[in-house]
């Protein structure tokens, strides 16, 4: 079982930066594919970014160059980078841990992107 602990979602206007944290409680994190999700109200959970063990990284098309993940394998951590924010970027982000078929989620952080 892997626990997953996102930190640093809060309010931002439009145009700001955030920068997401996921703290990961397992000794094998590198070997899992690490990711950041998020679900705006009314709408399903969609991926944001992925990082795979081996560096690689994908983004959704929205992301637009604006986001960046990253990995920091000797702390268990996964960061989202999250730069010129618009509204529509509102809600919660989720970490994702990924091998294979098994998936372990976090509980989210909220997002609010408004003047």
């Amino acid at each position: 079982q892997v626990q997953l602990v996102e930190s640093g979602g809060g309010l931002v206007q439009p145009g700001g930066s955030l920068k997401l944290s996921c703290a990961a409680s397992t000794s094998m994190f590198s070997i899992y594919a690490m990711g950041w999700y998020r679900q705006a109200p009314g709408k399903q959970r969609e991926m944001v970014a992925v990082i795979r063990s081996g560096g690689s990284t994908f983004y959704a098309d929205f992301v637009e160059g604006r986001f960046t993940i990253s990995r920091d394998n000797t702390k268990n951590t996964v960061h989202l980078q999250m730069n010129s924010l618009k509204p529509e970027d509102t809600a919660v982000y989720y970490c994702n841990a990924a091998r294979f078929s098994v998936n372990y989620w976090g509980q989210g952080t909220q997002v609010t992107v408004s003047s």
